[in-house]
């Protein structure tokens, strides 16, 4: 009895707990549980709301998986660039691999890059080429904007490239360009290579400028190798390499670029050393006391070298410097010349109006001189004409932002590559007329204004770059340029060798190379054969 007494009572409190659960518990756990999805379905309002409200990154075509967009990629990356910005916009998005490329193509975009948000954007991307060529960014062109890149920067543009020894080294310049004038009159009526006569006498320029009181300072023989090397290193510095889109298949070297490099780089460095060694060896700090004697840049960094301040440079800074110089110096005055050249010869009009103009500044009884350049008014805008046509590096050297941020309405990821469509700006019909035409009067009808200085202040206009990352050598590069170009087509008569025609075919690695070299045929123009003595 007491055993079914116990069943029943138990009986009996399980209906009750049944009964207080379905009028009491069940309405809370019910209350509960629409609070509960009340709450998940706020939250992914809100998520779903702040990931709209967030910029994406900017448009760009569909990729393929792990590779991306890389097996659609043009090697001429500038021209397809401009033809995607009709499809995408000015800004776009291209993946490739791992990397988010981002591309701008309008100077109004250029301006948040490199002015507004300047500094954000003051990085590089570093390339297994360029690393290696720059002992891992130690140098101007491929460090991250820091201490050590504003102080070699600082260092080049006051010691090496200042106005005032920039004017100190004239004569450099006036015994390059006299060797030059003599050495292509020697080879009159037989066909040469424009590019190597100009690439031995802006290499001749740099090498005195860089280490003049060196015994092998100013040697035929190194501006030879150095001729062999450079392009070879600009060749290796634009090819693309699987390496740098997978860098987890970097350590194989698939290509063979980083071994290529290194040899490359090992060579130049071995002339380097070798000048470096010499300097050292023959004492002569103790020579530089000597009344009228000049440091030249080499003195320079080896006395910051043995400082211990925040100014001292170690010997791979300096060496990584030297190449820096000895690459930006000498290529690119080649490029833009070979190409000024070749439009001047294309354009029958243009030839006539700058030898015109030299007949009239410089005159038929004398040769050109660094005082006539300012005067050669049409002679400038016809340089200004070919960087807008043809810029050295018509997508510049690609920049990388330190921190996330937006441009254009987009996000911009940190660490993203972005490059600079100068190509694109350059030929864009909204801000220049009949873009495609070479027309030097474009620049000279703005004479006497800095509305399109070579410095980078109107981003329509930015053949080397703009901002803390512009080109440093633009000085001495104008000069250069000028002067070469004035005194090949002062002194001489051109003519295309017999059933060749003008080719405007270019290639590009890191900098927009003519396909095929110009190759032309001096003749004397100057009455007065003692003027090419």
């Amino acid at each position: 009895m007491t055993e079914l007494n116990s069943q029943a009572s138990w009986f009996w409190q399980v209906i009750m707990i049944s009964n207080m659960i379905k009028d009491h518990l069940i309405p809370h756990l019910l209350f509960g549980t629409i609070i509960l999805l009340l709450m998940i379905l706020a939250a992914s309002w809100l998520h779903h709301t702040s990931s709209h409200t967030e910029p994406s990154l900017p448009p760009g075509p569909r990729s393929l998986p792990i590779v991306g967009y890389l097996p659609f990629l043009d090697p001429n990356l500038h021209t397809q660039f401009t033809d995607m910005a009709q499809t995408y916009g000015p800004i776009f998005t291209v993946r490739v691999g791992s990397m988010v490329n981002i591309v701008i193509n309008t100077p109004e975009l250029a301006k948040v890059v490199v002015r507004d948000q300047d500094e954000t954007f003051a990085n590089r991307i570093l390339t297994v080429a360029g690393s290696i060529g720059s002992h891992g960014g130690q140098d101007i062109a491929c460090s991250n904007y820091n201490a050590n890149l504003r102080n070699l920067r600082k260092l080049l543009v006051h010691e090496a490239l200042s106005n005032k020894n920039l004017k100190e080294c004239s004569g450099f310049r006036r015994d390059a360009v006299r060797k030059m004038i003599r050495n292509v009159h020697g080879k009159m009526g037989s066909a040469i290579k424009l590019n190597e006569v100009v690439f031995s006498t802006e290499a001749e320029v740099v090498t005195r400028m860089m280490w003049d009181n060196s015994s092998n300072g100013n040697d035929d023989r190194v501006v030879a190798e150095l001729h062999t090397l450079i392009p070879e290193i600009n060749e290796i510095l634009g090819q693309p390499n699987v390496s740098d889109v997978f860098p987890s298949l970097a350590r194989f070297d698939l290509q063979g670029v980083g071994r290529h490099m290194k040899r490359c780089i090992t060579k130049l460095e071995r002339i380097l050393t070798s000048i470096i060694d010499d300097r050292i060896e023959s004492n002569f700090k103790k020579r530089e006391d000597a009344v009228g004697v000049k440091k030249d840049f080499l003195q320079i960094l080896l006395e910051l070298k043995d400082q211990k301040d925040a100014t001292s440079i170690n010997i791979t800074q300096m060496k990584a410097l030297l190449v820096d110089i000895v690459i930006g110096g000498t290529d690119t005055t080649m490029i833009v010349v070979e190409w000024a050249m070749t439009e001047i010869m294309k354009n029958d009009s243009v030839m006539k109006r700058v030898q015109e103009e030299l007949v009239e500044v410089v005159g038929l009884n004398n040769n050109v001189n660094e005082s006539h350049l300012p005067k050669l008014e049409y002679l400038e805008a016809t340089i200004k004409e070919t960087l807008r046509l043809y810029p050295p590096g018509p997508l510049l050297i690609p920049r990388s932002p330190s921190q996330t941020c937006t441009v254009g309405g987009y996000t911009i990821p940190k660490g993203c590559t972005i490059f600079l469509n100068v190509w694109s700006i350059h030929r864009d019909p909204r801000y220049w007329d009949n873009p495609l035409e070479f027309n030097p009067d474009r620049f000279f009808k703005y004479k006497g204004t800095n509305k399109y200085d070579f410095s980078g202040n109107n981003l329509k206009f930015i053949p080397f770059g703009s901002g803390r990352r512009s080109c440093p050598g633009i000085p001495l590069a104008m000069k250069m340029q000028m002067y070469i170009l004035a005194s090949l087509l002062h002194s001489f008569s051109w003519s295309l060798p017999k059933g060749e025609e003008h080719d405007l075919s270019h290639k590009t690695g890191i900098a927009l190379i003519k396909r095929k070299p110009l190759v032309v045929i001096p003749s004397q123009r100057l009455p007065n054969a003692s003027l090419y003595m």
